[in-house]
């Protein structure tokens, strides 16, 4: 319709109206960070890769962010780092990448599934996963003892050898002592140092005083092995060694009220991402219920996360940090919160970010 059609007094439709703009802007004046080519040629190390990748886009920038934020937080004098695994990254042999990062002094606590740490002793007791090969059914992976987790075969009789460790470990344990997770992982670490048996994460953090936390520790071979010690103990007229995961809760609690500042890298996420996150919202209403028990708000300041779960299926593993704001336990980054979330396999990410923040702190080139 050309405009002399227009009735009188009747408004052209708004997409006759052309845009008006200001003067167009050129980006520098607004303070926006032009993004880079990569330029392999020019990389040198694995620090570069990861710093070239961060000025880049999509994840590649997710993950030189996350080499930022992780290097934020291990060189905080005051920061409290909890390091959060879920599935199956012993199996998956990123156990020397736990050790490393908890022999540098990197992370004062860890919240774990129990099958990871299960893992883990197995490899550090000396024992072998391997490859599996996609010509094996599983009925015959079954018969003969081959736990496939994914490509990866965890043998029945590793697991077999496991219990029998534990076991040997459990035995003397005094009537009437009351075990939890972290004090049974911490026994299991210093029997691997005092026999020099491989590195690995429970030995390391043994050594580096670094309790280990698996609050759903029954859902584990250990926690099976456990219970079995516990069977045993019975037909020898023994009782049982009574295991409280309370004891998890209050140690937990009163290390990260002893913090100044607070950080979280989390592997996956599950229950030991919900359970290290939940200490801050239990402080609040510990303080609101318990008056005599009121502390001022404690929350983490520095969070990464290398999960590849997506946000629309509302499960713990995907949310955002965003979303965990709204409950109390990441400081809003109005507020100074540093956050970098990598939705990426972590045996591909996590490698890179930790390496590249190992060779920024041997040289001394901060950010």
């Amino acid at each position: 319709m050309s405009q002399s059609d227009d009735k009188p007094g009747e408004a052209s439709p708004p997409g006759d109206t052309p845009v008006l703009r200001e003067a167009l802007a050129d980006g520098h004046a607004d303070g926006l960070v032009p993004v880079q080519s990569l330029d392999l040629a020019n990389v040198g190390s694995v620090d570069d890769l990861v710093r070239g990748m961060g000025r880049t886009s999509f994840g590649g920038r997710n993950l030189g962010d996350a080499a930022d934020v992780l290097e934020a937080m291990v060189r905080d004098p005051d920061c409290f780092v909890v390091m959060t695994l879920a599935g199956a990254m012993t199996v998956a042999k990123q156990g020397l990448v736990i050790a490393e990062m908890i022999d540098r002094g990197w992370v004062q606590a860890i919240v774990s599934t129990g099958a990871l740490m299960t893992h883990g002793l197995v490899e550090s007791a000396g024992m072998v996963h391997f490859k599996h090969d996609p010509s094996m059914p599983d009925e015959e992976l079954l018969k003969k003892g081959y736990n496939r987790v994914y490509d990866t075969l965890e043998l029945e009789q590793n697991l077999d050898d496991t219990e029998r460790l534990l076991n040997a470990i459990l035995d003397p344990v005094p009537e009437g002592e009351v075990l939890c997770s972290h004090r049974l992982n911490a026994m299991i670490g210093r029997m691997l140092s005092e026999q020099d048996r491989g590195r690995g994460p429970l030995r390391s953090a043994w050594e580096k005083s670094v309790p280990i936390y698996v609050p759903a520790f029954t859902d584990s071979e250990l926690g099976l092995d456990y219970a079995t010690h516990n069977h045993r103990r019975l037909i020898q007229g023994r009782a049982r060694i009574p295991f409280d995961p309370f004891y998890d809760l209050d140690d937990f609690h009163q290390r990260f009220l002893a913090a100044k500042r607070h950080g979280i890298f989390t592997i996956g996420g599950g229950v030991p991402r919900n359970w290290a996150q939940q200490v801050a919202p239990y402080i609040d209403i510990l303080g609101k219920r318990v008056p005599e028990r009121y502390h001022p708000p404690c929350r983490y300041r520095y969070a990464v996360r290398i999960c590849p779960e997506p946000v629309e299926w509302g499960g713990l593993s995907g949310c955002s940090y965003s979303e965990s704001v709204s409950w109390g336990k990441i400081v809003p980054a109005s507020e100074g919160g540093r956050w970098a979330e990598v939705k990426a396999d972590a045996t591909i990410a996590w490698p890179l970010i930790a390496r590249a923040v190992m060779e920024r702190m041997d040289t001394g080139d901060a950010l």
